[in-house]
């Protein structure tokens, strides 16, 4: 008797549970009715719900979060390093080529008319830029202008000495080149022409390769900057998206049932994967906003040092301080965006099904 009253009792609770559970899924399916029904009118309150919940995720796992915003920080600034980099050893290169010039020596009676018939004849070369002669009176007056402010020099500068100085002193062409890397034409001038070998000093050689040395050098660097930036760029680029990577799983696991319990309720893709890709586009945007600023600030900074090795800075300091500026801004959160949109994309498409 008393089994079947149990059984009696248990009866109604088993139905009523039925019941429950029937007018839950019920108002499960209404509720999603509405909510489709309400993203098809208001598509923005979904975008709205969207950035709620990815900008809580951010806050959710603020240090993995920071961790990443540092990485791909430090990958954006070494992006800037090498580009900046590469851009001021390629123009003091060529702001060095610009400088040079080749000094070719002439034997002490060269006259003004020898002079300006050498200078037709160099000037013929298609590699000539420039061509300034000197005789040796002119250079005599030249080496007095340098030497304004040493007493000790002047003093014994009597006509006697000035005399001898513009018997021994050579005159001098100097020629300035479009390529000063190619110096055959020049070279072959120099040394095949009658009136160059008649008129050249045997003593002191053509100055052909003075500063070659430092431009090859500097030239080098560029391209060693250029190739290094670029592949220590690309080891940051990495691990700031394994970060990432590693930060939108941790955050998938964690919500897990949360995900699941979404999918239920009918919840698209879109709706799921959207607070994932803005936790790490809120990254990108912090990370380029602090690269740029720090990129800024630290440049200004160098410039100065930089200018007063003879390094050129000009061109990278005009644009950082025209409207330009704006521009590389929006370059650097740009960037960011995309790094952390890629990596979140290939976290949540690997690891979202299985949550």
């Amino acid at each position: 008797m008393v089994g079947n009253k149990e059984k009696k009792v248990k009866e109604p609770k088993v139905k009523d549970e039925i019941k429950e559970s029937k007018s839950l899924k019920k108002a499960a399916k209404n509720g999603l009715k509405t909510m489709r029904k309400t993203r098809r009118r208001h598509p923005l309150r979904e975008e709205g719900r969207i950035i709620k919940y990815g900008t809580k995720g951010f806050a959710r796992n603020f240090w993995l979060s920071s961790a990443a915003t540092v990485v791909m920080s430090i990958t954006l600034i070494i992006l800037f390093v090498t580009v900046v980099a590469s851009v001021i050893l390629t123009n003091t290169a060529d702001m060095m080529r610009d400088k040079i010039d080749i000094t070719i020596y002439f034997k002490p009676e060269t006259t003004r008319e020898n002079l300006d018939e050498l200078t037709e004849i160099i000037s013929a070369d298609s590699n000539t830029k420039s061509v300034v002669t000197a005789d040796s009176k002119e250079e005599y007056e030249k080496f007095v202008a340098e030497n304004a402010g040493s007493e000790e020099i002047i003093n014994v500068l009597d006509d006697e000495m000035k005399a001898l100085m513009i018997s021994k002193m050579q005159a001098t062409m100097r020629v300035k080149v479009y390529n000063v890397d190619n110096l055959e034409s020049i070279k072959y001038i120099v040394e095949n022409d009658e009136l160059f070998a008649k008129l050249v000093d045997e003593e002191k050689q053509p100055t052909y390769d003075v500063n070659q040395v430092e431009i090859a050098t500097i030239t080098s660097w560029a391209r060693i900057a250029r190739t290094g930036g670029i592949i220590l760029a690309a080891v940051f680029l990495v691990i700031s998206i394994l970060i990432i990577f590693s930060t939108i799983r941790m955050a998938i696991f964690s919500r897990r049932e949360e995900i699941y319990m979404m999918k239920l309720v009918g919840a698209d893709k879109r709706f799921i994967r959207g607070p994932f890709l803005v936790e790490a586009e809120i990254c990108g945007v912090l990370a380029g906003l602090i690269a740029a600023s720090a990129s800024y600030f630290g440049f200004m900074w160098l410039a100065p040092k930089l200018s007063g090795y003879g390094i050129n800075v000009d061109e990278i300091v005009d644009i950082l301080q025209s409207s330009k500026l704006v521009l590389m801004f929006l370059i650097f959160i740009g960037l960011g965006i995309i790094i952390g949109r890629v990596s979140s994309r290939l976290a949540v498409s690997k690891y979202l099904h299985k949550a």
